[in-house]
């Protein structure tokens, strides 16, 4: 089996529910007593109407609605000194919780609190169905230009903050989001970390960018981890922290400034074949896992049905074979860029999956 380089696959697990906001659980807990406020009184009723006034217990019920609600449904028969006392009973105390209780549900409908308890567990639901996807730690300004080349793709991911403003600006562009803090294990287990293709750390913060690699990197050994990192010094901390990849935007940034001057045809030529949104040409990327199929196959083989794609590279440890002949023997743990067009790219993806 090939898959992505550097990524792997566990089996799922049960994701745990995001706890709701502290304001939620009030008004829930109030709706949970007024509810059962309520159903007491109304059972009081019943019993009594059928105990003193030996109606039948459907009629006792009935009773018992219509005068909480002060609405009158008409006596069977004229009550008893101990039916009317039931009935007066009813009127004050069995009218105020059914008011009430009537109000706590219309003001948790009116807040969006009903609406927001739906959302988050739709949330739930997609979060528990996603697997070979991205987490993505931290929606600033590069990470949203990290989703929005996710998307561009059609890769599946799900965006991790602790800054509401952050998730606010995620969830409006229809982005997967959850509140937490990236660094915490629950929080990465609540995401499916067991089942991603992948990690990007894109916060702020170098010391937040090296606790998220080392939380991930103990849950999932296996993991490609890609971090950002503001201050160069933080990079060797970045490696020991277990990250695959460390970019530096200010570098990266200086380097595309300084080869759009230098190679401006070229440089935009690389951008486009790597753009989510080529539809032309594709340049992309495979491993070879352990146990694959193709391991002790020739390039010829792989590429066979698809004379369009070529071979750009072939990464095999620290070395890498640049347009390797067709008889080039795969090995485990190699890594090859193919070039060419996108269904193409497509079809031999699924074909090498």
């Amino acid at each position: 089996m090939v898959t992505r380089s550097d990524a792997g696959r566990k089996e799922p697990r049960k994701l745990r529910v995001k706890p709701l906001k502290p304001e939620e659980v009030g008004i829930i807990r109030r709706l949970a007593l007024a509810a059962i406020l309520l159903i007491g009184i109304t059972g009081l009723g019943t019993l009594g109407y059928g105990y003193f006034e030996g109606y039948a217990p459907f009629d006792a019920l009935y009773a018992t609605v219509t005068t909480m609600a002060t609405v009158g449904g008409g006596e069977i028969h004229p009550y008893h000194l101990a039916g009317k006392i039931v009935t007066m009973f009813l009127v004050v105390f069995g009218f105020i919780v059914f008011t009430n209780a009537l109000v706590t549900l219309i003001g948790f409908v009116v807040e969006g609190h009903l609406r927001n308890l739906f959302s988050e567990r739709r949330r739930q639901r997609e979060l528990q169905q996603m697997h070979d996807h991205f987490i993505l730690c931290g929606y600033g300004r590069i990470g949203s230009e990290i989703a929005s080349e996710f998307e561009g793709e059609g890769i599946p991911f799900v965006v991790v903050d602790l800054n509401e403003k952050a998730l606010e600006a995620a969830a409006a562009a229809g982005h997967t989001v959850v509140h937490g803090n990236a660094s915490e294990l629950e929080t990465l287990q609540s995401v499916g970390i067991e089942r991603a293709r992948g990690l990007v750390t894109a916060l702020d913060s170098d010391a937040d960018n090296v606790y998220v690699t080392l939380t991930a990197r103990v849950l999932r050994p296996e993991l490609f981890i890609v971090a950002r990192v503001n201050a160069l010094d933080a990079e060797p901390k970045l490696r020991l922290a277990g990250a695959n990849r460390i970019v530096s935007p200010y570098v990266i940034g200086g380097r595309r400034l300084a080869r759009l001057a230098m190679r401006p045809t070229a440089t935009d030529f690389v951008e486009r074949i790597l753009s989510a949104r080529n539809s032309e040409l594709l340049l992309e990327d495979f491993g070879i896992v352990p146990h694959s199929r193709w391991i002790g196959q020739p390039l010829e083989r792989v590429m066979q049905g698809y004379p369009a794609v070529f071979v750009l590279a072939v990464k095999r440890g620290d070395q890498v074979h640049f347009r390797p002949s067709q008889s080039f023997v795969l090995e485990a743990g190699d890594d090859i860029v193919f070039a060419g067009p996108v269904d193409d790219i497509r079809q031999l993806e699924a074909k090498l999956a």
